[in-house]
C-alpha cells in the first residue's frame, strides 16, 4: 500500500538535567574500525493512550535517559589515527517526530518486511552545515489511530545489540514513570589493555576488489513447535539459534553450488564475551564487548555432514571461544602478520555472517503499552551474505530468520532445501 509519511525537520534533544563534561576513552573493542558504522532498525509498537503520546512521551523519556547515559548525547572526538575517544559536550541526540497517512493495521503491521519503505521510517541524518554527527538518531511516526514505529540509527562505536538494547529499555522504564533505572549504566571502557599502536584491522583488506553482484532478501518463519520438534528430531541438547544456523549453513552451501572444486566455506557469528572478562563485566555495561567464532569446513564435509554433525561443528567452535578470545587478548600488540585477524574474516560469497537478536533484549523494551510488535534489522550490506535469527512478530511464537546471504538465481533452491528440512 503507498502512503506517505509527513516528517518534522528534526532537533537535538539533550539530557534532561546537568551532565558531566569529560573526554572517555574507549575500549580496544570499541575503537575497532569494523565498528565505525551505525547500525539501524525498526521497531513497531501499539499506539499510546492518544495521538501524538508516543511521539512526546518517547521524547521526554529519551532526555531522561540521557542523564545517566550522558555519553550518547556526546560525540566521537579523534586527535591522531589511533585516539578515538568520546567528548561528553551534553549536546543530545537527533530526534524526529512524523505522521504517517493509513493506519499500522493497514499496511499489516510491516510483517512483510520485504515491502517496508525504509527511508520513510528511519531518520534523515542533520544537514552537513550544522556540523554535528550525533551518536543517535531517532525518529518515531506514528501512524493513524492504531500504532507506532521508531527508527533507530545507533553508532555501533559506542554500543553493541546488548548496549543499545538496555538503553532503550532505560527509556522505556523512564517512559513507564519510573524515577531511577533498575540497572544503572557502566562505561567501564578499560577492561582491555590498549595495544601500543591500534591495529590494522578493517572489515577488508584496501585491495579487495569488491563483488557487484546483489543478495536477494528472504525471510523464513519457523514456528515454536517446528523448533522443538527439528531440536528432538536432530540433537535435543542444542539450542534453537544452533540449529537454525546449521540448517542455514549446509543448505545455503548446497544450494550455492561452489562447483567440482572442493572449496572452504566459513560460518562467522559473534558472541557476548562480558562473562569472559577478568572480572566478569557488570550487568550494566554497555558497550562493545563480543568476539568473532568462525568455523571453517569444506563443501565437501558440510554436504556429507549431517544437520546433527554441523550443529556440533558450531558446539565446538563456541567450546573454543574462551581460549581464542584470551589469546587475541593476551596478543596485545596485535601481531597480526603472524595469524588471521579475527576480525576481518575474509569476504566473499564462501563466508556467511549470522548474528543471534532473539537475547539482545529489544523485544522488551516497554514504553507504555507492552512490548514491540516486531523489531525489524535494516539490512547493512548487499553484498555481505548474512543472516539474523530473530523472533516472530507477536503474538506468534517461533523464530523468524531474516536473510540476504545468496544471489537470485540461487534463492528459490535455498527456500526449497530449507523448507523440505524444517517441515
Amino acid at each position: 500500500m503507498e502512503f506517505s509519511v509527513n516528517k518534522s525537520s528534526g532537533s537535538l534533544v539533550p539530557p534532561f538535567a546537568p551532565t558531566p563534561s569529560a573526554v572517555l576513552d574507549l575500549s580496544r573493542i570499541d575503537r575497532l574500525p569494523v565498528l565505525r558504522c551505525n547500525a539501524r532498525t525498526l521497531h513497531v509498537f501499539q499506539a499510546l493512550d492518544a495521538p501524538g503520546a508516543a511521539k512526546s512521551t518517547i521524547r521526554e523519556a529519551l532526555s531522561k535517559a540521557l542523564v545517566p547515559y550522558y555519553p550518547l548525547a556526546g560525540r566521537l572526538t579523534q586527535h591522531n589515527p589511533h585516539d578515538l575517544q568520546i567528548e561528553c559536550s551534553g549536546e543530545g541526540v537527533w530526534f524526529v517526530e512524523a505522521s504517517a497517512t493509513c493506519s499500522l493495521e493497514s499496511v499489516g503491521c510491516f510483517e512483510d518486511i520485504t515491502s517496508i519503505p525504509f527511508d520513510k521510517l528511519l531518520p534523515h541524518h542533520p544537514p552537513e552545515n550544522q556540523g554535528f554527527d550525533p551518536l543517535v538518531l531517532m525518529q518515531v511516526t506514528e501512524f493513524e489511530g492504531d500504532g507506532f514505529v521508531m527508527g533507530l540509527t545507533f553508532c555501533h562505536t559506542i554500543c553493541d545489540g546488548l548496549g543499545a538494547a538496555q538503553f532503550l529499555n532505560a527509556v522505556g522504564e523512564f517512559a513507564r514513570g519510573a524515577q531511577h533505572l533498575k540497572v544503572a549504566p557502566v562505561w567501564q571502557r578499560d577492561f582491555l589493555p590498549q595495544p601500543r599502536a591500534n591495529p590494522s584491522t578493517s572489515l577488508a583488506p584496501s585491495n579487495l576488489v569488491l563483488p557487484d553482484y546483489e543478495l536477494e532478501h528472504a525471510n523464513i518463519d519457523i514456528p515454536l513447535d517446528h523448533i522443538n520438534r527439528l531440536k528432538q528430531k536432530f540433537l535435543g541438547h542444542c539450542s534453537s539459534f544452533e540449529i537454525v544456523a546449521a540448517i542455514l549453513w549446509k543448505n545455503r552451501t548446497q544450494a550455492i553450488g561452489v562447483g567440482s572444486e572442493n572449496r572452504m566455506m566459513k560460518l562467522v557469528f559473534f558472541a557476548n564475551c562480558r562473562q569472559l572478562v577478568d572480572p566478569p563485566l557488570p550487568q550494566g555495561f554497555y558497550g562493545n564487548c563480543f568476539f568473532p567464532v568462525t568455523i571453517s569446513a569444506s563443501n565437501d564435509t558440510l554436504a556429507q555432514s549431517s544437520t546433527i554433525e554441523v550443529v556440533r561443528m558450531i558446539q565446538e567452535a563456541k567450546a573454543r571461544l574462551p581460549k581464542e578470545f584470551a589469546d587475541w587478548v593476551t596478543n596485545i600488540n596485535g601481531e597480526q602478520g603472524k595469524k588471521e585477524d579475527p576480525f576481518a574474516p575474509p569476504l566473499g560469497y564462501t563466508t556467511l555472517f549470522i548474528s543471534e537478536w532473539g537475547r539482545l533484549g529489544f523485544n522488551q523494551v516497554d514504553y507504555g503499552k507492552g512490548p514491540p510488535l516486531h523489531v525489524v534489522p535494516v539490512q547493512g550490506s548487499s553484498i555481505i551474505p548474512a543472516a539474523i535469527v530473530g523472533s516472530l512478530p507477536r503474538p506468534k511464537k517461533g523464530i523468524r530468520l531474516m536473510t540476504w546471504c545468496v544471489k537470485k538465481h540461487h534463492i528459490q533452491p535455498l527456500l526449497h532445501a530449507i523448507t523440505t528440512v524444517i517441515n
